[in-house]
């Protein structure tokens, strides 16, 4: 059965020092959420407080409406697919699946049809009478995936579960797990701190930092919209754009910095006040460039290119503005051929960079 988790002021202290601040998160039924954000940010204090192998210092953990907050890991029915996977290195890929059926009693033939259809989902078949040690990295992830979702859990925690895989493991199971997601339609809370992994697989993502949530949206929304300097810079690159908000009309702003002058969206800032000091995002893939200054309602800047480099589809070029301000465009190879100390102009729609709250210090 899915069900909807929500954390109500939890939060964890280690005598003075804050592991997570107090936070409010709400989990809907079969969601995937990735939790992801740099080291220390809390994200997994949230995910082993929800395990239960985390004691929360103040808030509460309700499952449905029902506080589960004191409630061992044990009795909260849950699947937790940890780093180093925790496979017991004398029991065959089948044997391992079967463990937390014979935990709860299921043995024997009444456990043969779940233990069939999880190696059938985590393409484990040919596998059965492996050893683990007899088996690839990715395979042992699979064993762990499957193991964890043998029982029918009402949520599967992940805790960064392909960190051991080689980048291009790490690109198939992005794939996998989404496609497995949505065969058994569990609500999966994921751990990491990998941008690309998040984009790839969520229908939403958390972003935290120092111990608190800073933005909660589908990816889309976070990459295009980002409330703070921090979630623009953590997920993906910007440019950042820091001047002095001179007029505000019909939701865009006009900020000059130097000798730049741009519009941008006000995004998430409510009411942003001319003459006030302000931060727009702008991200590399939304410059173009130009050999000459391009007609239309565009904003503009003349710069130096002072590095290329080539990404194969992508080519990412810095530029060098008069006033020395820098930006970065990333334009697709083969659309300009530019060489380095070239004289260029950059453009971008008037909604592409968006108000951001600034990093704080």
């Amino acid at each position: 059965m899915k069900r909807n988790l929500v954390l109500s002021g939890v939060e964890k202290r280690y005598g003075d020092f804050v592991a997570l601040q107090k936070t409010d998160l709400e989990i809907k039924a079969g969601e995937f959420v990735t939790l992801l954000g740099p080291s220390g940010s809390g994200k997994t204090t949230i995910l082993m407080s929800i395990a239960g192998f985390v004691t929360p210092t103040s808030g509460q953990i309700l499952l449905d409406g029902e506080n589960i907050t004191g409630l061992p890991p044990e009795r909260r029915n849950f699947g937790v697919v940890f780093q180093g996977y925790a496979l017991f290195p004398h029991l065959t890929v089948y044997e391992n699946v079967a463990f937390p059926l014979r935990a709860r009693g299921i043995r024997g033939e009444a456990a043969r049809p779940k233990v069939e259809a999880a190696l059938a989902m985590a393409q484990l078949d040919p596998f059965a009478e492996r050893l683990p040690r007899q088996l690839s990295g990715g395979q042992q992830q699979r064993v762990a995936l499957a193991r964890s979702l043998v029982f029918g859990p009402e949520l599967l925690l992940l805790d960064e579960p392909l960190s051991a895989l080689d980048r291009s493991l790490r690109k198939e199971f992005q794939t996998e797990f989404k496609a497995i997601h949505r065969k058994v339609g569990t609500t999966f809370i994921y751990v990491t701190h990998d941008q690309e992994e998040a984009l790839t697989m969520s229908d939403r993502i958390v972003i935290l930092d120092r111990g608190r949530i800073l933005q909660s949206a589908p990816p889309r929304d976070l990459y295009e919209r980002p409330e703070t300097e921090f979630v623009a810079g953590f997920l993906g690159k910007s440019n950042f754009l820091r001047g002095r908000i001179e007029c505000v009309m019909d939701g865009l702003v006009e900020i000059h910095c130097g000798a730049l002058s741009s519009r941008a969206s006000a995004g998430h800032q409510q009411d942003p006040v001319p003459g006030s000091r302000g931060t727009a995002a702008l991200r590399p893939e939304k410059i173009a460039l130009h050999r000459a200054k391009p007609d239309g309602d565009l904003c503009t800047a003349r710069g130096r290119t002072t590095a290329i480099t080539y990404l194969g589809s992508a080519i990412e070029v810095e530029l060098a503005l008069p006033d020395d301000t820098r930006l970065t465009a990333m334009v697709p190879a083969g659309s300009i051929s530019v060489a380095e100390g070239e004289e260029v102009f950059a453009s971008w729609a008037p909604d592409a960079p968006v108000l951001v709250t600034p990093r704080e210090g």
